[in-house]
């Protein structure tokens, strides 16, 4: 029997056909590749703005009340009505106050005859004072007699006093009669146009506790104001006096100015946001302006004109690994930072790592290649480059996607789109 003697080639043979096949498998296999979305650098003009919403509202505005309660007997001004200051307006029926009136006379008139009673009275004992002095100096009287006439004397010059007071009470009480009587007459204390009316004929109105509002005034819809909520992080870039635009719902297309009056410091929290009151003046000619409106405004506090612009994307665009052939782990930073937080040269110092300065990605041939850049004002979508090696018609890289041939990827979902 003959033996089978191993031949060691034979292994050899095939770990060197079994790699070769690997080989060729890999070398026919789509190799991934990254697909870059761009944008081309351009010169044209910046402006640095910050939004806000406010309300308009006239410069003054007066709620007109009611000083006393009672029932509307009359009303002589209606929505949109335009009124001179002094001007009858509404009426509280006046009969309940025209009685208290008259009361208050009548006790007025009673304080007076007391009065006169009083000082009658005072004439008299001071005559039986002086009869009792004459006597007593005869030793006709008693002294006793003598004191009751001069006590007599005293008392009667204090009930002139009291009765006077009496008098002063009751005057006083008339003329209150008087002014609450007057107050049934509601005339505007300013001219302007009626904006509001909160009551109607025949309805009770009480000012025990405070003056219900009947009518709101507005003294000039010419001028009026808006009122605008800017957050915290924007009031420090705005200054008075600096212009303003903004728009309204009512005329979309139309876009109206003003001028910044007061930035107040009082502040306004609501959920934890912290606003302020920057308030602008807008001149109404026309009155299409109306109050209470919703004002989209608009405040302009840098402008640069002809400068290099550069899309905002293409500031957080960082290549993901694999996408630049000489990716550097040193040249990338965390997922979308701001590139201030990248390693800064050493020879370029302090100048170099401050949070104005970025880095760009330029598409030279079909590799991104970064440029350093220091940047200027931004508004919102466009940024101003102001010092770098980036010049007008640059491609600059804003987005990538990884490709594999035809496919997407190794099948997982597509990539995330920045939409600008």
């Amino acid at each position: 029997m003959k033996r089978r003697l191993f031949r060691p080639w034979l292994l050899v043979l095939v770990v060197v056909a079994a790699a070769a096949a690997v080989f060729a498998w890999r070398s026919s296999a789509p190799r991934p590749t990254t697909r870059f979305e761009t944008a081309k650098v351009d010169r044209g003009r910046i402006a640095a703005k910050v939004t806000a919403t406010g309300t308009l509202s006239a410069l003054v505005t007066v709620q007109v009340g009611s000083q006393v309660s009672g029932r509307v007997s009359g009303l002589y001004a209606d929505f949109n009505a335009r009124v001179r200051k002094g001007q009858l307006i509404a009426r509280i029926d006046p009969q309940l106050f025209q009685a208290a009136v008259e009361q208050a006379r009548a006790n007025y008139f009673a304080a007076r005859g007391n009065l006169a009673k009083a000082k009658a009275q005072e004439v008299e004992a001071r005559r039986q004072h002086r009869r009792s002095e004459a006597l007593a100096r005869e030793k006709l009287i008693a002294q006793a007699d003598l004191d009751t006439a001069e006590a007599n004397a005293e008392v009667a010059k204090a009930q002139v006093d009291a009765s006077q007071g009496a008098v002063e009470q009751s005057r006083a009480a008339l003329h209150q009669a008087e002014v609450n009587l007057a107050y049934t007459s509601i005339v505007s204390p300013t001219g302007g146009i009626v904006i509001s009316r909160n009551v109607d004929v025949g309805q009770t109105v009480a000012a025990s506790l405070q003056a219900p509002t009947l009518f709101v005034i507005a003294e000039d819809l010419a001028k009026m104001q808006v009122d605008t909520s800017v957050a915290e992080a924007d009031v420090g870039r705005l200054r008075d006096g600096m212009p303003a635009t903004f728009t309204v719902d009512a005329y979309p297309s139309e876009v109206f100015s003003g001028v910044v009056r007061q930035i107040r410091n009082s502040p306004q929290t609501v959920q934890n946001v912290v606003t302020y009151d920057a308030v602008v003046d807008v001149a109404n000619p026309d009155l299409k302006l109306r109050p209470g409106m919703t004002a989209n405004v608009t405040f302009v506090y840098a402008e640069r004109d002809d400068v290099v612009r550069v899309p905002n994307a293409a500031l957080r665009f960082r290549p993901p690994p694999g996408a630049v052939a000489a990716d550097k782990p040193s040249d990338r930073s965390e997922g979308s930072r701001e590139s201030a937080a990248e390693p800064t040269p050493p020879e370029r110092g302090r100048e170099a790592a401050g949070p104005d300065h970025r880095t760009i990605w330029v598409l030279k041939g079909e590799q991104p290649s970064p440029v350093r850049v220091r940047t200027g004002i931004s508004d919102g979508s466009l940024t101003e480059v102001v010092q770098g090696e980036l010049r007008p018609g640059d491609t600059v890289v804003t987005d990538a996607a990884g490709s594999s041939g035809t496919s997407k990827g190794s099948g997982g979902p597509p990539p995330f789109r920045r939409i600008l």
